[in-house]
């Protein structure tokens, strides 16, 4: 190998040693050749211990059927965003999800390698998330009644601007029927809000309600949380009811329904058609009798040309649909939400404010609200907590950084091309540009949820990129 070439493969080396993804290359024969420090956190083992060993012996619960970059050694064939658990030779139990790819030479396989993101904690979390709703579920057909855990009636929903009202007076008749409801509405509208009112109205509010967000469980652990799991289904798959089984004869909210996998979402329309569910890796087919509510944060039409939601889907929800106008939609109904949210943050906190400064009025008036009436709520609380004991009334200097005019100037957009303007008063160039970008990752975060992919990808960042700065930034 020449000098040149040397000196480029250590700084592949030492590039793929740092990055926040785990990276596993073998062989032909499935021997370890390469192994990153990310891995090593990932698989819980030493680097040293790793290189020149076999899958197999690192980790004795994979098969050849089982094993990723075993499969992808005998067939070539690519494998991207596997679910994959497993146990190393100490005994720790994954799960990550790994994109693995042949590594070719002259047309030979001569190894593979693998990409590995650990989701070990999200499993275990999800796990116990389900676990605890099979005991309430098995609790309340042993009592046969239903726990309804929702707290939402139409009578806590406030606004008298026209455009809220018309969406409330749908979701009121909707409340009569059984019928599919498409909730449509930014971030922060207050979709499950109205979920719950309808399910709250109708003829099921004494019986299950449960609000799954699609956007929030890989894709890959997706199926067995609607459906149900059966035990051996896949590598430490349990009997399990899935969310379908659990919501029988209630309501079941699938929020940022244009998450869900294509591949899901004709399941789901052939649930929603005939009104069975089958358990993953089960034989035998299951009636239901559920309701579903479901909620988009953008509009239909985008989603049908983006190609990430089902026509036929949609027309199956979309028996009776709802939109949800923004804040910036409502603004007669700014002042009301205040005073509402000023009334139960004195409560919570143990003050009696009374009100805010009319300079705070017409700032909270004039602001844009991306994060709609879940933004304005934070802004009240995020004032509580600024306050000294005995003030009575919010102040500018209670609201947070982004309602402050050196914050406002510091962002402004530049006229005429300039890509940025200088605010009037001092200050670094990097602390003007950090205080641009950790807004802007602030209310992308916001609008989508705190959902990183999403937001990485309308940033158009890396996700790992964008984790260091979530970590830098303290969010």
């Amino acid at each position: 190998m020449s000098e040149t070439a040397t000196r480029w493969s250590d700084q592949f080396e030492w590039l793929l040693g740092i990055i926040n993804v785990g990276v596993h290359l073998v062989n032909k024969e499935g021997t370890t050749v390469f192994f990153n420090n990310r891995m090593a956190e990932i698989d819980g083992l030493e680097r040293e211990d790793v290189l020149g060993k076999n899958v197999f012996h690192l980790f004795p619960s994979l098969t050849s059927e089982s094993s990723t970059l075993f499969t992808v050694l005998q067939t070539g064939n690519e494998i991207v965003d596997k679910v994959q658990t497993y146990v190393n030779m100490k005994g720790k139990q994954i799960t990550s999800i790994n994109s693995t790819y042949p590594l070719l030479e002259n047309g030979k396989i001569v190894g593979a390698v693998e990409l590995a993101e650990d989701i070990t904690r999200i499993v275990q979390l999800n796990d116990q998330v389900l676990d605890l709703r099979q005991q309430l579920y098995s609790k309340n057909r042993k009592e046969k009644s239903a726990r309804n855990d929702t707290q939402y009636h139409f009578a806590d929903l406030i606004g008298n601007s026209p455009s809220f009202l018309r969406a409330l007076t749908r979701a009121k008749r909707a409340a009569r029927t059984d019928s599919p409801v498409l909730i449509c509405g930014a971030t922060g509208t207050g979709k499950e809000l109205i979920a719950q009112s309808i399910h709250n109205a109708g003829i099921r509010r004494d019986k299950p309600f449960i609000a799954q967000n699609c956007a929030a469980v890989p894709r890959e652990l997706m199926e067995g949380l609607l459906f149900g799991t059966t035990k051996g289904a896949f590598t430490g798959a349990v009997d399990r009811p899935g969310i379908f089984e659990q919501a029988d004869g209630g309501t079941l909210f699938l929020d940022e329904i244009n998450s869900l996998d294509i591949v899901l979402q004709a399941k789901l329309l052939r649930v929603l058609q005939d009104g069975k569910v089958r358990k993953v890796g089960g034989m035998n087919e299951q009636q239901v009798n559920v309701r579903i509510l479901a909620a988009m944060n953008i509009e239909p039409q985008e989603a049908l040309q983006r190609g990430i939601l089902r026509s036929d889907l949609f027309f199956r929800l979309n028996v009776v649909n709802i939109e949800l106008p923004p804040l910036t939609e409502r603004t007669q109904d700014i002042e009301l939400l205040i005073r509402h949210f000023i009334e139960r943050f004195n409560q919570t906190f143990a003050m009696h404010v009374t009100g805010v400064s009319e300079a705070v009025m017409q700032k909270l008036l004039h602001y844009t609200w991306p994060g709609n009436i879940r933004e304005l709520r934070h802004t009240i609380e995020a004032a509580f907590n600024m306050m000294d004991d005995g003030e009575e009334r919010i102040d500018m200097h209670h609201l947070p950084l982004q309602f402050t005019d050196s914050f406002q100037e510091s962002i402004s957009p530049a006229p005429q091309g300039i890509p940025a303007l200088l605010p009037s008063h001092p200050i670094h160039l990097s602390s003007l540009i950090d205080s641009i970008e950790r807004n802007m990752i602030m209310e992308a975060l916001t609008k989508h949820e705190g959902n990183i992919s999403q937001t990485a990808q309308a940033l158009g960042l890396k996700r790992q990129a964008l984790q260091y700065k979530i970590k830098k930034f303290n969010f």
